[in-house]
């Protein structure tokens, strides 16, 4: 995923302007503003870009290259000039596909691992959005969108169509902006990315969308921000951490001893792996789905 790094590098300057025009805007309203969690924030982006130097971003990139055939060839640009149908058919298909990548890393212990580094935060700003995990490439996480290769889309045009969609997603990350009316029907907007980020048993693992919310509204994972209950950001367990590293390797570090103790069952193994954050083999402890549910049947 190297061309998404590189995209989102180069537009590092606008999203720190914009970052710092929020800041500015919190603290002429009297809004509290929670510098320590941006200043973490901006650590993980730092050693994300000097990690993904040393190992490469690519994997999808890389992997493409052995592949022997491809159903179709859809090219973004022709002889004539841009192929509009295979853009949009594209940028459709990233949207999809990327749904699943996201909710994926919610239900799937071993690309959670990575993605709780970006919910640790315990506050909301647009800096949040640059807290990602150092360990995506390591994870495999970016094959979710193989099959777009398959299909016969170029892995590198898949890269920037899903580089601009997480671009879309930086202005998500905010308490500043409220509802938008008819907007919020189709599109994903702060206040369902709030939703995302809460930690509130009824907010969990909800409105996974990029760009746009209508997946989450077929697929059942919708949830609307309520006044009656504010959203309360980070894990469910929050992290107080002011160690950028641990931040980013501590459920990683947590699979690990779960693994070192149950590697002899291959039964334990795999659901401490691959089953869902939470899941214990004695019920000991509490998946999402088992929290949202005591919230109705308690």
């Amino acid at each position: 995923m190297d061309a998404v790094f590189t995209t989102i590098a180069y537009s590092s300057p606008v999203l720190l302007t914009l970052a710092a025009i929020e800041i500015y805007w919190l603290k002429r309203h009297g809004r509290p503003y929670r510098a320590r969690d941006s200043l973490l924030s901006l650590a993980d982006l730092a050693i994300r870009r000097v990690v993904s130097a040393v190992i490469g971003g690519g994997v999808l990139i890389t992997i493409a290259r052995w592949i022997p055939f491809r159903w179709l060839d859809l090219p973004l640009r022709s002889e004539p000039g841009w192929n509009w149908l295979n853009i949009g058919i594209l940028v459709l298909a990233v949207e999809f596909f990327y749904y699943w990548f996201h909710r994926w890393s919610h239900e799937i212990r071993w690309f959670w691992a990575t993605h709780a580094v970006h919910h640790s935060s315990n506050s909301m700003s647009l800096l949040t959005a640059e807290r990602l995990g150092w360990t995506q490439s390591l994870s495999g996480a970016a094959l979710t969108f193989f099959p777009l290769v398959l299909l016969g889309f170029k892995a590198q045009d898949v890269s920037v169509v899903l580089s601009l969609n997480l671009l879309y997603q930086f202005w998500l990350h905010t308490e500043v902006i409220g509802d938008l009316g008819w907007f919020e029907s189709v599109f994903n907007t702060p206040s369902h990315h709030r939703v995302h980020h809460g930690a509130n048993p009824r907010y969990l693992d909800a409105n996974y969308g990029g760009i746009l919310i209508i997946w989450d509204r077929l697929f059942g994972t919708f949830v609307a921000e309520s006044s009656a209950e504010p959203v309360r950001f980070g894990l469910v367990k929050p992290l107080v951490s002011n160690n950028p590293v641990y931040i980013a390797l501590h459920e990683w570090m947590n699979v690990a001893k779960d693994v070192s103790s149950h590697w002899r069952s291959p039964k334990r193994l795999l659901g401490y792996l691959f089953g869902p954050p939470g899941w214990s083999h004695d019920g000991s402890r509490l998946t999402s789905a088992q929290m949202k549910q005591r919230v109705v049947d308690p």
